[in-house]
């Protein structure tokens, strides 16, 4: 299936698995590659040289195309860029609207640049600036959000930018890829449906988690840093939405030490990095440092298997999944899916005889 965004990365099909820290690794990322989907490998969970392994690793595991999600407002933005340039790495996607001259450093050096963005101003700010592609989230998705469900978002992105548009957001079949290519988008995007793969590495607990959660299970928290953020309702969450601020600060204070040690971080940059994701909001020093930090209470579900301590990122669409094909398998009944969709639309058409005189 040939669109515009297969012809733009060299991909097979127009699918999309999406960078999720701790859980977009080698592994994940090439299977979806040699199924013929865009892989895309999370980086901000790693440190410099864990990137430059890890892209290796994926080469060593595909010859197929792939990319790498960056922080566009990480303090070694630049030094990470650099590294994608050297690897020969054909994406680079972003959670955060890159600048104007990261951009034109990776499109110089022939790098795609496909920013995430949540909104129909920020899709025209970065197109305007060169990105080749833009990929839309809509509030089904999981991780940070916004209040815009997709099927009003990504119409208003297609009409405003002349890129080709990756729609996000409640997707994990082959009905919603034709929907998604109905409204005008060039593909989807999907991160919880990839998760819940037999070849994702999180832990056969945390996917049981998962597959038990209705649609109703999966929540919209600011407790965590201050921002909407779409996830599993766990232990955790509900505990940081009890707190009092006191008990939050230990709490996070707990949780940034671990992720400094992880991570070899330093405190200022651990408090300049939870900073700089407020983009003006107002948030409280436990925010500020569980901003910095959440990678560390993704780490301790999607790593350790502890569902009690840690966050869990999430789609609406994990409350209808129920379960864990290969992501060969997954592809080829999304595509299979969609040809099928496709051939019945054909056939209501034909039968209706064409537009009436």
């Amino acid at each position: 299936m040939e669109t515009a965004l297969t012809r733009l990365v060299g991909v097979r099909y127009p699918i999309v698995q999406t960078g999720m820290g701790w859980v977009a690794g080698p592994r994940l990322v090439s299977a979806a590659a040699n199924a013929g989907a865009l892989g895309i490998l999370a980086s901000a969970t790693m440190t410099a040289d864990g990137l430059r392994a890890a892209v290796r690793e994926v080469r060593s595991r595909t010859d197929a195309p792939f990319g790498v999600n960056l922080r566009a407002d990480a303090g070694d933005a630049a030094e990470r860029v650099r590294i994608l340039v050297e690897e020969g790495v054909r994406v680079a996607s972003f959670a955060l609207a890159p600048s104007r001259e990261l951009i034109a450093r990776l499109k110089d050096a022939g790098v795609v640049v496909i920013p995430s963005v949540g909104a129909r101003r920020h899709a025209e700010k970065v197109a305007a600036w060169g990105a080749d592609a833009v990929l839309v989230q809509g509030g089904e998705g999981g991780g940070h959000t916004g209040e815009v469900a997709t099927t009003v978002l990504l119409p208003q992105v297609v009409d405003a930018v002349d890129v080709p548009v990756v729609a996000a957001g409640g997707f994990h079949d082959g009905r919603g890829l034709v929907a998604a290519l109905s409204y005008g988008a060039a593909g989807m995007a999907m991160g919880t449906r990839f998760l819940l793969t037999s070849d994702s590495t999180v832990p056969d607990p945390v996917k049981a988690r998962y597959l038990a959660a209705g649609v109703g299970d999966v929540t919209v928290t600011r407790a965590v840093d201050g921002m909407p953020h779409r996830m599993l309702r766990t232990e955790l969450v509900a505990a940081l939405e009890r707190s009092g601020r006191a008990a939050a600060l230990l709490r996070a204070v707990r949780h940034a030490a671990g992720f400094r040690r992880l991570s070899g971080l330093s405190w200022p940059r651990m408090v300049r990095d939870g900073l700089a994701v407020r983009h003006g909001r107002e948030l409280s020093w436990s925010q500020v440092l569980l901003a910095a930090n959440t990678p560390m209470l993704l780490r301790a579900s999607m790593v350790e298997g502890r569902t009690d301590l840690g966050v869990m990122a999430s789609g609406q669409v994990a409350g209808v999944i129920d379960d864990l094909p290969s992501c060969a398998e997954l592809v080829e009944r999304i595509m299979a899916e969609a040809r099928a969709v496709l051939a019945r639309l054909e056939a209501l058409d034909a039968a209706g005889g064409g537009p009436a005189d």
